[in-house]
């Protein structure tokens, strides 16, 4: 019998699926870095610097970077309104568009598709500070 998944605030639901999404956007980028050099030089080649002649591969792996950067800020902000027990369905609907918000930015980063890249990445700053200002009390 497997074991049953603990009952999550939406906030850390929705900040375990943003990191468990973080963590495999590196998928597209290697994949593309097996065609490019083959399987064995791919995983036995020390060299941090072997480029992606791939546009795209090059904006994967810096629409991951970003994403990286960025969960640092979501998971402090998800994680203060859980533990404060300050968590609305303000704060929920914000880490829900925030997932939602970097998905995005990955998929139009990566197609490089500017405008909508920079409005997902604004949409996810606005959610962090929606978490912040229900952290301040300045939102409800």
């Amino acid at each position: 019998m497997p074991p049953t998944a603990p009952a999550l605030s939406p906030e850390l639901f929705w900040l375990t699926l943003t990191a468990l999404m973080t963590a495999a956007m590196w998928v597209p980028y290697i994949l593309r870095l097996i065609v490019q050099l083959g399987p064995l030089k791919t995983f036995t080649d020390r060299s941090a610097d072997t480029p992606l002649m791939a546009t795209w591969a090059q904006r994967a792996k810096r629409a991951h970077y970003n994403a990286i950067e960025n969960l640092v800020v979501f998971a402090t902000l998800a994680l203060t309104v859980n533990f404060s027990g300050v968590g609305n369905s303000t704060s929920a609907l914000a880490c829900e568009i925030y997932f939602y918000a970097r998905a995005a930015h990955y998929v139009v980063y990566m197609l490089g598709v500017p405008f909508l890249r920079t409005l997902a990445f604004m949409v996810g700053v606005a959610c962090q500070f929606t978490l912040g200002g229900i952290l301040l009390g300045f939102i409800r």
